[in-house]
This record gives structure tokens, C-alpha cells and sequence, in this order.
């Protein structure tokens, strides 16, 4: 079974109304999620619960708000979507923490099983340098 671009749009819709839970209620237990880049929350994520706390919880905490991302773009070919994000936040010492994602995302019956996430890895380096150590 195919996604469609309407079931893609509507669930990255989560994100972007703050609803992170539902989102995640479609990604599997033992989602392959591979942040790449260099920096802290760079690496690979074997279930969902490791890749929410060490990436999602873990760059909420140095916010004033929960990150909210927008999608800009989504193109689906079969199982498979490219979605392309971005987030308007501010960091705890009021930098402004507006990033960019690119994430494939491969599915299996409508469930996200693999992830290759793609962001601004100086942005999240910096707001991880400047803010971590307040906290």
C-alpha cells in the first residue's frame, strides 16, 4: 500500500499544531531515525522513545517555546516522502532558532518506519552551545 500526499500532509500536520503525540502515534516502536550532520543530536536513533528524548525533548528544553515545524514542501513517490520543514522558535537567551529539515521518510502501512533527518547543524550546534549550560 502506497501513502498518498494527503495522509503525508495531514500527518505532519501534528507538527505543526503542536499535537507532537499524534505524530508520533504513526511513527513504529523501532523506527530507524538517522539525524545526520555533526553535530550533538547527530546520529542514529533505533526506536522512537530514544529519538523523541534526545532530540525532541532534549532541543525543547533549551526554547521558550515547543519547537513547531511547517511544512514547505512534500513530495511522495510509493512508500516513500521527502518533507521539507522549517521552525520558528527562540532560544532561552533570545537567539532565534529558525531552522531547516529535510526528512525522507519511508513508510510500511502507513506507519513511519525510516527516517533520514537533514537540518541546519550550525544553527542546532550554537543553540545547543549557548543554552545547555544555563539549564
Amino acid at each position: 500500500m502506497t501513502v498518498t500526499l494527503d495522509y503525508v500532509e495531514n500527518l505532519f500536520n501534528y507538527l505543526k499544531i503542536g499535537e507532537n503525540k499524534k505524530f508520533f502515534e504513526k511513527v513504529a516502536n523501532n523506527v530507524n531515525w538517522t539525524v545526520m550532520g555533526t553535530h550533538p543530536l547527530a546520529g542514529i536513533y533505533n526506536s522512537r522513545g530514544e529519538f523523541v528524548s534526545k532530540t525532541f525533548i532534549r532541543l525543547n528544553q533549551l526554547l521558550k517555546e515547543d519547537i513547531i515545524l511547517k511544512v514547505n514542501n512534500i513530495i511522495v513517490q510509493g512508500d516513500n516522502a521527502v518533507v521539507e520543514m522549517i521552525s520558528l522558535a527562540t532560544a532561552l537567551n533570545g537567539m532565534p532558532f529558525n531552522n531547516t529539515y529535510c526528512w525522507i521518510v519511508k513508510f510500511e502501512n502507513e506507519i513511519i518506519v525510516e527516517v533520514r533527518a537533514y537540518v541546519d547543524s550550525a544553527l542546532v550546534q550554537k543553540v545547543i552551545n549557548e543554552n545547555e549550560k544555563t539549564i
